[in-house]
């Protein structure tokens, strides 16, 4: 049997001269030294396994009979939304599925539709939201528009009362929650 396993080994050197020529000798014999001992190894561990687990046909004869049937796990619910950012002023941004921003409650029902394509949070009762034309404005908590989306840029969100926006121009303003430029 060694002298067989031997003959394999040398099949290696003819099929991979380049290989074998850079490996010193003992090298390379330990390599053939190392397969002969996995092959036995192998040889021994199958002996082991008895001769009614080899005749089977299916892996269903191995398993033991089962007494009553369990019924198949519901798989989590997928949720319609993740939530970005903090609670603020009770509300949180959350991002549906399709890309949208809309508003949650600290109960995590819906309260304002995911239909922007970008949304801040709520500061001093209005939060900046993306229209479809890339535009900013501003919605109070009830969803309504209060400013309507025409700016560029909105910086922040409200502090005392006023925000930083840009325009299509480039210019940036301060406007108050009506929506005036503050000079």
């Amino acid at each position: 049997m060694y002298a067989s396993l031997l003959t394999l080994g040398n099949r290696c050197k003819h099929h991979c001269p380049r290989l074998i020529a850079a490996l010193p000798t003992e090298t390379y014999n330990y390599m053939i030294m190392k397969r002969i001992i996995y092959i036995i190894i192998a040889a021994f561990v199958l002996s082991l396994v008895p001769a009614s687990y080899a005749c089977a046909q299916t892996i269903d004869n191995l398993r033991p009979p089962t007494r009553t049937t369990t019924p198949p796990k519901k798989k989590p619910a997928k949720k319609k939304w993740e939530v970005r950012g903090d609670f603020s002023e009770g509300l949180a941004v959350v991002r549906d599925y399709n890309d949208k921003y809309g508003f949650i409650d600290q109960t995590g029902k819906l309260v304002i539709p995911c239909q922007w394509k970008d949304a801040f949070s709520f500061s001093e009762g209005l939060a900046a939201v993306k229209d479809t034309n890339d535009k900013w404005g501003f919605i109070d908590k009830t969803g309504k528009l209060v400013i309507p989306c025409q700016w560029e840029v909105v910086l922040e969100g409200f502090h005392q009362g006023l925000v930083e926006v840009v325009d299509a121009d480039g210019k940036r303003h301060y406007i108050d929650k009506t929506g005036k430029i503050v000079e």
